[in-house]
Order: C-alpha cells, then structure tokens, then sequence
C-alpha cells in the first residue's frame, strides 16, 4: 500500500496472497478486486493458481521459460489451450474434490 502513495502508472505484485490460508486469501482477493477496480490503474499479477487469476485478471498471460505462450480469458485459456504447457498446468491444479482417501500423493 506504500508504494501506491507514489502514484504508478503500474502496479507489480508477485503472489501477494501466496502463503495465506484458503480463508484469509479469499477475503483478501475480493478485496484485491475492488481495489483494483477503485485505483483504475494497470496490475500486473504473478500468480501460480489458475483459479485465482480468472477471479482478479482481465487477461491471463502464461509465461514458460521466459516466453509468452498464450494469452486470453481463463474460459478462452481452459477450452483452446495453445500449448501442451497449459494443458499440463491447468490439469495440474487439482480441485479438492479429486483428493479421496483413495488418492495417491
């Protein structure tokens, strides 16, 4: 919040809700998103949850090794994947309901 005091055109926050609990980090993302919108600024989000940035993002940009691999809605990001790396990475995002106690780890 200090550095919005210098009035940037751009706002950088790399996984600022990366380590809070799933309750804590909901509340803070609504939050997020209405300041967002208030500040009418552009932010730039790094994130590691597709969830998450399809909740804050107007775009999605993925990045893999250093090179942008697609950009879009997540809605446009889950049904035409452009990449075999964005395949992988959504799949990889388990939703809680997958883990049974059958699941292996």
């Amino acid at each position: 919040m200090r550095a919005l005091m210098l009035d940037p055109d751009i706002i950088l926050l790399d996984e600022p809700l990366g380590s809070l609990d799933p309750l804590i980090r909901s509340e803070l993302q609504s939050d997020l998103k209405d300041i967002f919108k208030t500040l009418d600024k552009t932010v730039v989000m790094v994130t590691h949850d597709i969830g998450e940035a399809g909740f804050l993002g107007d775009k999605i940009v993925f990045i893999n090794e250093g090179k942008v691999v697609q950009t879009g809605k997540l809605q446009e990001l889950l049904n035409s994947p452009k990449d075999p790396f964005i395949t992988r990475f959504i799949n990889a995002q388990r939703s809680p309901l997958e883990y049974t106690e059958d699941s292996k780890v």
